[in-house]
């Protein structure tokens, strides 16, 4: 497909062979020899290409790019690669029990960090330990993941949060929580700010306040899910404001001297 695709972006940027092969440091003939495939370029001008339009290397070489929509091409535009919109089937693998109900896979902390490369391969999935939630939709997928450290109280480090799949990553409302999984951090669970339409990015938050939002581009995202509950062995601190406490010690103080009556007796 690389003469094909390489006709058709010149096309769109309305270059002539000349001006690309210019900007591209080869000759015309070389640069036309490419797009009439009776030569191949090298993997360093394959390169120089894919940089000039702000396209991956693997689309530009596997890819049939006469076959992009209009929102595909705004999506090369703007410099996303990631299909933020879930327009296309991402894939999920899923494991079932014996009536083909969908399960929700745990993910242990051993195996955390191979999920960025493993999350649908179902030889990685299979040996993952699998659970059902009852209460959940069944007309949706959820999945369990390792929490780490200490930036999303009340949820403690070593807590298991369940997230439900998102699909189009756009329709995600500012200030929800959500597990996101990144090429470069792996698994992090953070309050999402959805920044894709005007920023391309997702905003992380910590409800640790020691710890500053940071953003994230679409094309370091693998997958969102959405918070819907966790699993600890530890108690959330429950903080007593003045007004509970002041009617605690009168409740106390009402209850001794109804003791106190009892005794006098």
């Amino acid at each position: 497909m690389i003469g094909h695709n390489i006709k058709l972006l010149r096309k769109r940027a309305k270059k002539s062979q000349e001006e690309l092969a210019q900007t591209l440091g080869l000759t015309r003939s070389s640069y036309s020899g490419y797009e009439n495939a009776v030569a191949e370029p090298n993997i360093f001008t394959l390169n120089r290409i894919s940089q000039l339009y702000g396209l991956l290397l693997d689309d530009l070489v596997n890819k049939d790019f006469s076959k992009y929509s209009e929102q595909d091409w705004k999506m090369v535009d703007e410099g996303i690669h990631t299909d933020v919109r879930g327009s296309k089937l991402r894939v999920l693998t899923s494991m079932v029990d014996s009536n083909n109900d969908e399960l929700i896979e745990m993910i242990p902390q051993a195996a955390r960090a191979g999920y960025v490369s493993g999350y649908a391969d179902p030889e990685y999935l299979k040996v993952l330990p699998t659970f059902s939630l009852p209460f959940l939709s069944k007309s949706k997928k959820y999945r369990s993941f390792p929490i780490e450290g200490d930036s999303m109280p009340p949820v403690t480090h070593g807590s298991f949060v369940t997230g439900e799949f998102i699909q189009n990553w756009q329709l995600i409302k500012s200030g929800t929580p959500c597990i996101v999984v990144t090429q470069n951090d792996g698994i992090v669970f953070k309050v999402v700010n959805n920044f894709l339409e005007s920023h391309k990015s997702l905003q992380l938050c910590s409800t640790n306040p020691q710890y500053p939002p940071y953003m994230v581009h679409g094309n370091d995202i693998v997958e969102v899910w959405k918070f819907v509950n966790y699993i600890s062995k530890d108690l959330p601190e429950v903080e007593i404001g003045q007004s509970e406490l002041t009617k605690s010690i009168k409740s106390m103080q009402q209850e001794m001297n109804e003791i106190k009556k009892m005794v006098s007796k």
